[in-house]
């Protein structure tokens, strides 16, 4: 029986074991997908499929960003912290981890030639980093807000940033500096996508609108109308004869050149992370708290590629195009170190210039070392779904055409009655069951590029010689880092601040619950600081309460956050560690007594906790500085109150 149907729900599942906070599809097969959630994993699936194919562990804090390389077989995932982790999918391994933003990662892409890749934070910052180098390339600062979205052109040579602050920005990689900002957005910039040859750019934002620019005046050409809903995600058909935009309830369909809207798909999607055609079908991704939908739309029955709309008498055209002959991306070679000149002839002058980043690359040339022995040992990739994960990237691996074709997927039938959406449980069910796939004990260099005449010195701008440099340059290169340090410690200060006007109150377990739900380590500190100063404070439901974040920080990187925690142990020990010994037993049952047993109950979570603490130290104490090893001591000594 044939169907008519434009759009359906292919599946439902979940995902995470804690809330999804990022998606992305595979853009080159529309066939694979990856997830990173507040569980700090980051999961991989096949599109159809409920199963988890491989789950990649090692991120410390919240998922916020993931996307594949060009040909599927690199995952790039950005973290709460500021750090990069790079997978390579069809080793299962780890392959780098990058650091150097000072907040959250919120958008990343692969460059369509080379091994690099950009990031954008909430720091304010796009970096563009080396992977073969292990390190940052270029630090682009300008924005002044988040960066929710970045794109590489189809040739490589620019980049674009939309940021929360109204912006967007283009910047010229082989001159590494700002080409121009486009401003006329009135609300946050969510997306931006460039036509696949056409000198063109779109982007959506909060403000309910797309626009269209033109990458040769750098002017808006024409805007949609006011939707219901800000626009998350759009993108152009592969041939570029139309743009997609997905918002609220629906699929809509863009012309620029005059402005029309082709089509509209009502789709009950929620919010949708990304979109990727394939076999003549569009698919999308949207994510709800633990949930994962997939949705697909046939094009075919879709205008302006498909049959005409009923809303639209206009017949469509079959190409977009301006009609002063717009130039077109030249993507026939990469850029190369010979032919550093912009391939467009109308750029305008060049303007403000990045800053250097803090981690240049090594002129001694490209840094050929495999991953750390640390990244290995905390960073795992964990294959769920043995089969799919040798369809996937061993099978096809060895065809040198790629990926083998696969089928569209079929809707389902007017006339079937809709079966109920099946939860699946997602990969933490799975992980007892499934095998562990350590790293490869050989050293397996990264991949080359298709074109390996892509250096790393093609997006760096000549340098000057010392003697060269003018007064203000000098200045630039003494106060490098301090906008970033200052708008750090103008966060703390504010999350201070708001933690002191609670305590002021009168209220300090509700200013310590304002401290912890900051998610902010210093903050913590700062605050443990004071608390350690006024044994008075303590009572065994703030025992309870800051046990765990204590725990937490006990693993930091710096020396005088794990003192702070170690010294509240400790004090926690010395007022709290008889008692908690002394109310470890449970109440008898047969007398009603509710102060006892909650007693009881709090008395074991500590006791629980500091066992876990009392682990974590006899496992690191051999390999810390000798001032923290006197303090782990006098915990280990402490500790003996509870046996």
């Amino acid at each position: 029986m044939t169907t008519t149907k434009k759009a359906w729900k292919l599946q439902d599942f979940t995902a995470h074991t804690a809330d999804v906070k990022c998606l992305g599809l595979g853009h080159k097969s529309g066939r694979v997908m990856v997830t990173g959630g507040e569980d700090r994993k980051v999961n991989l699936w096949s599109v159809g499929k409920p199963h988890c194919i491989m789950s990649l562990t090692g991120h410390t804090t919240s998922v916020e960003s993931v996307r594949f390389g060009q040909d599927e077989e690199l995952v790039v995932a950005g973290s709460l912290s500021g750090a990069l982790k790079v997978w390579d999918l069809e080793q299962a391994k780890i392959l780098r981890t990058l650091t150097g933003h000072q907040s959250g990662i919120k958008s990343l892409d692969f460059h369509p030639y080379g091994n690099y890749v950009a990031s954008g934070s909430m720091d304010c910052n796009v970096k563009l980093w080396d992977v073969r180098r292990k390190g940052c390339i270029y630090t682009y600062k300008s924005h002044t807000n988040c960066v929710n979205c970045l794109r590489f052109t189809p040739d490589g040579q620019w980049i674009a940033s939309a940021s929360e602050d109204n912006t967007i920005k283009i910047w010229d990689l082989t001159a590494g500096k700002l080409l121009t900002e486009l401003k006329l957005h009135r609300g946050p910039v969510n997306v931006v996508e460039f036509h696949p040859s056409d000198l063109l750019l779109a982007s959506g934002s909060s403000d309910k609108t797309v626009k269209f620019w033109d990458l040769e005046t750098f002017q808006c050409i024409s805007s949609s109308d006011l939707d219901k809903h800000p626009i998350r995600s759009i993108t152009f058909h592969p041939e570029g004869t139309c743009l997609y935009s997905a918002c609220g309830d629906s699929l809509k369909v863009y012309g620029w050149e005059p402005f029309v809207c082709y089509d509209v798909v009502p789709i009950a999607w929620s919010e949708v992370g990304d979109m990727a055609i394939a076999n003549s079908q569009l698919i999308t991704a949207s994510y709800s708290k633990t949930n994962v939908s997939t949705f697909v739309v046939d094009l075919n029955k879709v205008a302006p590629t498909g049959v005409v709309s009923r809303s639209d008498d206009t017949k469509a055209p079959n190409r977009m195009t301006s009609s002063s002959g717009r130039r077109s991306f030249i993507t026939d070679r990469p850029p190369t170190s010979s032919s550093r000149e912009a391939n467009f002839t109308s750029i305008p002058k060049l303007s403000s210039e990045p800053k250097r980043s803090d981690t240049p690359p090594d002129p001694k040339g490209p840094d050929k070392s495999d991953n750390t022995e640390e990244d290995s040992m905390t960073s795992q990739a964990d294959i769920q779904n043995q089969d799919d994960y040798r369809r996937i990237f061993k099978e096809n691996s060895k065809n040198p055409n790629g990926r083998a074709r696969v089928e569209p997927f079929q809707p389902p039938l007017e006339d079937d009655s809709p079966e109920p959406v099946k939860v699946v449980p997602g990969p933490a069910v799975k992980k007892e069951i499934s095998p562990r796939i350590k790293p490869v004990p050989q050293k397996v260099p990264v991949k080359e590029s298709v074109s390996s005449s892509v250096q790393a010195s093609d997006f760096l701008p000549k340098q000057k010689a010392p003697s060269d440099l003018s007064e203000p340059d000098v200045m630039d290169m003494l106060t490098k880092g301090h906008n970033t340090m200052i708008m750090v410690l103008q966060q703390r200060s504010r999350n201070l601040q708001v933690v002191r006007a609670m305590w002021t109150s009168g209220n300090t377990k509700t200013a310590i619950d304002s401290a912890i739900s900051m998610k902010d380590m210093a903050v913590m500190v700062d605050l443990l600081n004071i608390i350690n100063s006024r044994a008075s404070l303590w009572n065994l439901d703030l025992c309870c309460l800051l046990l765990p974040q204590l725990k937490e920080i006990m693993n930091s990187k710096y020396e005088s956050h794990v003192i702070t925690a170690a010294n509240s142990i400790k004090l926690v020990l010395r007022n709290f560690g008889a008692l908690i010994k002394a109310n470890m037993e449970e109440p008898p049952s047969s007398t009603v007594d509710i102060s006892r047993e909650e007693r009881h109950k709090k008395c074991l979570a500590c006791y629980t906790i500091l066992s876990s603490i009392k682990s974590t130290i006899q496992s690191t104490h051999t390999s810390v500085t000798a001032k923290l090893a006197g303090v782990f001591r006098e915990i280990m000594l402490l500790m003996v109150s509870l046996d």
